[in-house]
């Protein structure tokens, strides 16, 4: 009996020390306040103002823009470089969904860099049932939208792409694979009221395109086309920079200030090591992004947990609220990029319609009895120099050369839509709606400039920011002039 009871205390002994040494190695979790005090998610927005702005905007794109872009079919206009314009694809049309859509943050990067623990971290979703999965292998194989909704719930790809009051409709492009793999995540949080964030599948070199099923860089190009803010993950002990990676900086060529690159897992390596790595990663990089001023580097721990001991915790506490400040300014000119973005769109559309329009008057001009039409015509397009038909565009005002289209886009546009389809600029009129020329020149030169100083003019500065940052320097607006 003795013996028993013995054996007993000592089986309790080493119980208690077992789930003793649990609690010493269990993660401390790290404290999340400043997150939502430096993006100011407990301060009211003026949903009326900003409801009576994207309006306002609706009414100028459909009564002074769309109608341009219906006459001569811009929608169908085609891209013929990575990126004809830096932050939209050529022969896009604006939609209602784009125009009242969230501030798009988009992860890109190499698998198990972290993307997934990063968005979890910043929405508070650590050790919830709707956290994304996250591992040391491979795990996310979607393009994951997480949006805000009224309740908790997924939408599979094929309802996001098949619902035009969302953004996401011009996705079906892409084809069934690849809308199988699109999944959507609503839920009720208050940064996802103002933003909404895409987590996409990690960049694996030694796997081609081919093999994802669908055509995995053309899908980024269109999220990377329409991101507010791009930031592009890596680890610290995965530098590797293969083909995969390089084809993805191609294509973000353009939008340089809109990428942020994030060094995460910093707390993972010593000082030392960390300055070595931080150079390894610019001597990767530099390559790459071919440009005068570099993108931001933001070196941190992105995840729930305590920074490892014996690391700059202060340097990545700071790096994490400059990044959210970043965010946040992303957030505050919303309003203001939708309205640079439509009015960037008009001035888009215009070119096309004057180009279209002297292509239109010169087959006319070269036009005679016996002349053949697809004969001329095929010159014109093949020759559009000899005929100075994009020389004369420039005579126009408000035209820059470094806004003119690819002149092969037109030899392939005229190739489905036939001159004869079109009308003269100077048809394009009647006595009640006006001309259509004159409406969209409005646009660009009055009602959109004056809908975004309205806007400026309303707004006010923030304490909760200067209390967090000291009203310091702050990222600059990318569309606002100097």
């Amino acid at each position: 009996m003795k013996g028993t009871v013995s054996i007993c205390c000592l089986l309790t002994l080493l119980f208690l020390q077992a789930t003793a040494e649990v609690e010493e190695f269990d993660p401390v979790l790290r404290d999340r306040s400043h997150i939502d005090e430096t993006l100011r998610l407990a301060t009211e927005e003026k949903a009326a103002d900003y409801a009576a702005a994207i309006q306002k905007l609706r009414k100028i794109y459909h009564s002074s823009i769309k109608p341009m872009e219906q006459a001569y079919k811009y929608n169908e206009l085609r891209q013929h470089e990575i990126s004809a314009y830096p932050g939209r694809t050529l022969g896009d049309s604006a939609t209602d969904g784009e125009i009242t859509s969230k501030p798009m943050v988009l992860f890109l990067g190499p698998w198990s860099v972290g993307k997934s623990s990063m968005i979890n971290y910043l929405l508070g979703l650590h050790d919830s049932p709707y956290q994304l999965y996250t591992g040391a292998e491979p795990t996310t194989s979607e393009f994951t939208v997480i949006m805000h909704g009224e309740k908790i719930r997924s939408v599979e790809g094929i309802v996001m792409a098949a619902d035009s009051s969302r953004s996401f409709s011009p996705l079906e492009k892409f084809g069934q694979n690849f809308l199988e793999k699109l999944i959507g995540i609503e839920m009720p949080h208050k940064l996802l009221e103002r933003v909404t964030f895409v987590d996409t599948p990690g960049i694996i070199e030694n796997r081609k395109q081919q093999e994802r099923g669908y055509p995995f860089n053309d899908v980024c190009q269109w999220f990377i086309d329409r991101a507010d803010l791009i930031f592009v993950v890596f680890d610290p002990t995965k530098l590797d920079v293969g083909l995969e990676l390089e084809m993805l900086f191609r294509q973000l060529k353009g939008r340089e200030s809109q990428i942020r690159i994030i060094l995460n897992k910093a707390d993972n390596l010593a000082t030392q090591d960390l300055m070595r790595v931080y150079g390894a990663l610019f001597w990767s990089l530099a390559p790459l992004i071919n440009v005068t001023e570099p993108p931001r580097v933001y070196v941190s721990s992105f995840w729930p947990y305590d920074y490892a001991p014996d690391t700059s915790r202060e340097l990545f506490k700071r790096e994490e609220i400059s990044l959210l400040e970043d965010l946040n300014q992303v957030i505050e000119n919303r309003m203001e990029n939708k309205i640079a973005f439509i009015r960037q769109h008009a001035i888009r559309v215009r070119i096309h319609a004057l180009l279209v329009d002297r292509y239109v008057q010169t087959f006319k001009e070269k036009m005679s009895f016996f002349s053949d039409p697809e004969l001329v015509f095929q010159e014109i397009v093949d020759e559009p120099d000899k005929f100075y038909i994009f020389k004369s565009i420039l005579a126009k005002t408000n035209v820059s050369k470094f806004d003119l289209p690819n002149r092969d886009a037109y030899r392939d546009f005229f190739g489905i839509n036939p001159i004869t389809n079109f009308k003269p600029l100077t048809s394009q009129c009647s006595y009640i709606g006006g001309c259509l020329l004159d409406k969209i020149e409005k646009a660009i030169t009055n009602e959109l400039p004056a809908l975004l100083s309205g806007i400026n003019s309303g707004r006010q500065p923030g304490l909760s920011s200067c209390e967090v940052t000291g009203c310091g320097e702050k990222p600059k607006n990318r569309y606002r002039k100097n």
